[in-house]
């Protein structure tokens, strides 16, 4: 199972996505290690001192596919999760310097915690899906996939353009362009996908 995440992918101000879609949609993937499920609480962890998030919506892929055509590759999502990209911000930032990878910076145990799956069929519109963050009672980030650069049929076609897309494979999809920021211990977050709770967890 292939964890993929793209960057940069939301805009404040939907003018902005014409002009910032180039086609080349950065893309980085993280071990399936880094995936906590189950609403489990995150031990803070030891390789950072700048742990920050990035709430995200995460779509599964439900059929094997490559060189997915734009038109079709909405019918390869199978459900659709909320979870939380992490990156220790210290450790890319360092890396940065060396114009090294993001690896390590996204790639550390308990870097992708997800909610419970919907199943696709739930969504009545892909381009209109509502999702938000709530950091100890303040909500900090919300999103709207509007908003997004590249849409998910989009980035599975891009993406399959490079890798065959399994069964199980996991497309981490952008976060909303405001409202990022570090967690501390102690932190509850919680993210919702229309208003509906799915993820919800402690920093510990």
């Amino acid at each position: 199972m292939k964890i993929i995440g793209i960057g940069k992918n939301y805009v404040s101000d939907k003018t902005e996505i014409k002009e910032l879609k180039t086609g080349t949609q950065t893309i980085f993937t993280k071990p399936e290690s880094t995936l906590v499920t189950g609403n489990k609480n995150i031990v803070y962890p030891k390789v950072t001192k700048q742990l920050a998030y990035e709430v995200e919506l995460v779509i599964k892929i439900g059929k094997k596919g490559k060189d997915i055509e734009f038109e079709d590759a909405a019918s390869y999502i199978s459900e659709i999760a909320v979870g939380i990209d992490y990156t220790a911000k210290d450790v890319l930032s360092a890396s940065r310097e060396t114009k090294g990878p993001w690896a390590l910076a996204k790639g550390f145990d308990g870097a992708s915690p997800i909610s419970n799956f919907k199943p696709v069929s739930n969504f009545q519109d892909l381009n209109n899906i509502n999702f938000d963050l709530v950091i100890n009672g303040e909500k900090k980030q919300v999103g709207n996939t509007s908003f997004m650069i590249y849409n998910f049929n989009e980035i599975i076609s891009f993406v399959s353009s490079f890798m065959t897309l399994e069964p199980g494979d996991l497309i981490f999809t952008g976060t909303p362009a405001s409202g990022t920021g570090l967690n501390v211990k102690g932190d509850h977050l919680q993210a919702s996908i229309e208003g509906e709770l799915l993820l919800d967890f402690k920093i510990v």
